[in-house]
């Protein structure tokens, strides 16, 4: 506060200010944080041991960075970060469009005020969170957007020629000067707008429209980029990329329990789902979609899987339990294991398929994902059906055979829902016999898993319909599909 009381730049020079660069504002910080043991980069999980301490040498060394990475890798949400490491304010003087320093002013602005008012310059403070600019790089994205240009109506207004260096506007570049810079997408810059950006990150000036102008602009640059091998658009050209300091790869969380940390701390529960239960193998399956994605031959592996399509199936099973309790006037949704089917639609967004992909369709290929990703968490709960396939699973195998199915419908009322469950012989059997703890919903939640389980590994059939899912048995399944065909 007692700084923020100091109005000139006399006042200023009394008080003992001394300037820093933002690199040096960046690195100063960053060392008081990790004396004091502060989480610096909050809300980024999984990074912890490979991105966090690679960008935390980057700013000690004072470096431009470039983070690499697919996309869905929180990229951006760490660049956003980085005012976490400023000054709370910094002075500036008052007026002038490029934040000067009001101890060291760049601009012919600042320099002819001081140069007038010397110790009375009106000197203001600019917080540490109007010091982030972002852009995100298109291809019609031009040298004057980014670093300026001759602008002749402010030439007739101010009757200058236009070799004076005032009818000049800055673009976003000069006027996020002591600020920390972020372009997104790098590679979409078209070539000849990266080599404007040769001199500002090697020698700190910029060049307009040949104006003798030196500018030494002091600004932390943060890049985003895909890898140049995924983007067909352009790519980061060679003598850029040798002036940015450090290139740091980032990656997707190596664990599904990362994967639940930021999936929950992300996704929005509306008011009417705030009181969903979420049992922990539904949250385990929608994490293992996304590793049975990265890894799917009808998914391209160079574009990557977004964390984003955890976020969103995450949402749209949360909304397909509200939906159903809105259509029966239940007061309390509860989720199904087959509202995962109801995440498909967030799936189809998020993934980008080969040209195998492409003729199976999104649709059996979301099925296709959602069925591994239940296959392998299955084991993780219940016997493996392929090694005691006839001491656990024989009632239930047994109990379809005889000619009976079981159909679940996606708007079905519990109390229906529950009797379905029970109609099957040995399902609940089984699941009191490794989960008699469990509490009621509990345990239809782990019938259903069973019946869905049992047909991954085909002990029976599942048939995915547009009102629900049918179980039935495996021969009778197959000897339909041949009658039909």
């Amino acid at each position: 506060m007692e700084l923020l009381e100091i109005n000139t730049l006399g006042k200023l020079k009394k008080y003992g200010y001394k300037s820093k660069t933002i690199k040096e504002e960046l690195r100063d910080n960053l060392i008081r944080k990790l004396k004091n043991k502060e989480n610096i980069f909050e809300g980024i999980w999984g990074y912890e041991n490979t991105v966090i301490p690679e960008i935390e040498k980057a700013i000690l060394s004072m470096h431009n960075i470039n983070l690499l990475g697919l996309r869905g890798q929180a990229k951006t949400r760490i660049a956003r970060l980085f005012i976490h490491l400023l000054d709370e304010y910094v002075p500036i003087i008052e007026g002038s469009e490029l934040n000067d320093d009001p101890l060291c002013p760049i601009s012919r602005y600042g320099r002819d005020l001081v140069k007038e008012l010397a110790d009375d310059t009106p000197v203001a403070w600019l917080a540490r969170n109007e010091r982030y600019s972002e852009k995100l790089a298109t291809p019609d994205v031009s040298v004057a957007d980014l670093i300026g240009d001759v602008d002749p109506i402010k030439a007739a207004t101010l009757k200058l020629p236009y070799s004076d260096e005032r009818v000049i506007h800055f673009g976003l570049i000069p006027r996020s000067n002591r600020c920390v810079f972020v372009i997104n997408e790098l590679p979409d810059l078209q070539a000849r707008i990266q080599v404007a950006l040769f001199n500002i990150l090697q020698e700190g000036d910029v060049q307009i429209r040949g104006f003798k102008l030196w500018l030494p602009l002091d600004i932390q640059f943060v890049f985003t980029a895909n890898p140049e091998d995924y983007t067909n658009r352009g790519s980061i050209v060679t003598p850029l990329k040798d002036r940015i300091d450090s290139q740091i790869i980032t990656h997707y969380p190596k664990s599904i329990d990362i994967g639940k940390k930021i999936t929950q701390q992300e996704a929005k529960r509306k008011e009417g789902q705030k009181g969903i239960f979420v049992n922990e193998i539904l949250q385990n399956l929608i994490e293992k979609v996304a590793v049975e994605a990265r890894n799917s031959e009808f998914v391209d592996s160079k574009s990557g899987v977004s964390a984003r399509m955890t976020i969103s199936a995450f949402e749209n099973v949360l909304s397909s339990a509200e939906l159903r309790a809105l259509k029966n006037g239940d007061k309390k949704p509860s989720l199904r294991l087959s509202d995962i089917y109801g995440a498909i639609s967030a799936i189809n967004g998020k993934i980008e398929l080969v040209y195998e992909g492409e003729l199976e369709g999104p649709v059996f290929v979301a099925h296709n994902l959602i069925g591994k990703a239940i296959r392998s968490e299955f084991v993780a709960y219940f016997p493996n059906p392929e090694k005691r396939k006839s001491a656990d699973y024989k009632k239930i195998v047994e109990w379809f055979g005889n000619g009976n199915s079981l159909t679940f419908l996606s708007d079905e009322n519990q109390k229906a829902y529950k009797q379905g469950l029970k109609k099957v012989d040995g399902l609940e059997e089984l699941v009191e016999k490794y989960f008699s703890n469990e509490t009621s919903d509990q345990k239809d939640f782990l019938m259903e898993f069973v019946l869905h389980g049992m047909a991954e590994y085909s002990l029976i059939s599942k048939q995915p319909l547009d009102e629900g899912v049918k179980f039935n048995d495996l021969l009778d399944s197959m000897l339909s599909k041949e009658d039909y065909e």
